[in-house]
């Protein structure tokens, strides 16, 4: 049943990304007012070119703090390169797994090469427990 569910459907359609040329600083203050860990970095033509973590983040601040260096944009800090990410039809358990393998809590969805949401392992428990909740009520009409 759950290799029946596709990860899109329970995917991010509109999560918080950056554009690789917002302020460092600006990053940060949207990633703790939104109470978010990371978030994708997309380019001008909506492809994926890196994720912004809080880790990342510590890095322009332990540039102030040691070097007395501030500022700079995403592009600056970011975890570019290779970029792990899904595709839109992925199963809901290849798409689990994969956030096991890589040891990323959320993953870019993308969808010919571009940017279409995000998948997170708070959204595949959601689906794993809205299954349960279905195959429960489905017994339950079964007895009646």
């Amino acid at each position: 049943m759950l290799n029946s569910i596709e990860a899109d459907d329970y995917m991010s359609i509109n999560p918080v990304t950056f554009n690789i040329d917002i302020d460092i600083y600006e990053a940060i203050h949207l990633l703790l007012q939104r109470n978010l860990s990371g978030a994708t970095v997309i380019n001008a033509n909506n492809e994926v070119v890196g994720v912004l973590s809080e880790m990342d983040c510590l890095k322009a601040i332990v540039n102030v703090g040691y070097y007395h260096e501030g500022g700079g944009k995403v592009s600056d800090f970011m975890t570019k390169g290779s970029v792990e990410t899904i595709e839109k039809h992925l199963s809901l358990i290849d798409a689990a797994q994969k956030l096991i393998s890589t040891g990323h809590r959320r993953l870019p969805v993308v969808v010919e090469g571009k940017f279409s949401g995000q998948i997170s392992a708070r959204s595949l428990l959601q689906a794993f427990k809205d299954s349960m909740t279905q195959h429960d009520i489905t017994e339950d009409e079964a007895y009646v």
